[in-house]
């Protein structure tokens, strides 16, 4: 199962009155699980960065001088993201951005029925309790002390680990399913598996024991009527 988690950087709070992203960051994921490929551009916005906003994620004016628009990008992102779900904290934010910054492109806008709002997930779980990606972090025991300000890349690493945590942490056959997508990057392609099936040799003499005890101690097991018992082999 592909999936991606992303985050942007803006230079406000609201497209409609003119705030562009600056900055794209998505990491993939297989089963939960990240696979090592990622997408991160900054981004020029064509305006001026407010300074309200760079005390947040810390960008200036001179950090994104020279940097390619958006429209530069928006093919290669689309592609990265193809048409697996994508993850985000308070979704409808990045979702609001990139659909303005699509529409402004010429490009199709992200399909909603994609979106998965990690928020959501988070306050179905701790109602009435703070959800931020911080305080996730601090509840979840992921560590975020390299998190000074808010940079997308980061995010969607921390985000990958706190989703996973929201969706029930680490199951049996995850680091398998790992491997194979990391493998599957290293080779440009899709990894392809051979499962060899391994049977059970039973050695005659316990076979033989066992139908005896069961003959002795069981009486009328399912197991050996129809439809379960096996079909009796056809003189050859």
């Amino acid at each position: 199962m592909r999936q991606i988690v992303l985050d942007t950087e803006t230079t406000g709070l609201d497209p409609a009155l003119g705030d562009r992203v600056i900055e794209v960051a998505a990491v993939e994921l297989v089963n939960l699980l990240p696979t090592g490929a990622t997408f991160h551009r900054l981004v020029d916005p064509e305006r001026d960065i407010p300074a309200e906003a760079t005390r947040v994620h810390g960008f200036t004016n001179g950090d994104l001088a020279g940097k390619p628009k958006f429209a530069e990008i928006a093919e290669e992102m689309l592609a990265f993201l193809g048409d697996a779900p994508i993850i985000a904290h308070n979704a409808p934010f990045d979702f609001g951005f990139l659909d303005a910054e699509l529409k402004r492109c010429g490009q199709p806008v992200l399909d909603r029925s994609r979106m998965v709002d990690s928020l959501m997930l988070a306050k179905q779980r701790y109602p009435g309790m703070p959800n931020s990606l911080d305080a996730l972090c601090r509840r979840l025991g992921v560590d975020n002390s390299m998190r000074s300000s808010h940079n997308a890349i980061l995010d969607c690493t921390l985000l990958a680990q706190v989703y996973l945590e929201l969706m029930g942490g680490k199951q049996p056959g995850f680091e398998l399913a790992a491997s194979l997508a990391v493998g599957r990057a290293a080779m440009g392609g899709e990894a392809q598996v051979e499962w060899v099936p391994c049977p059970i040799v039973v050695p005659a003499d316990r076979a033989a024991a066992h139908a005896a005890f069961i003959a002795a101690k069981v009486k009328d097991a399912l197991w050996l009527k129809p439809p379960f018992a096996p079909a009796p082999a056809e003189p050859g």
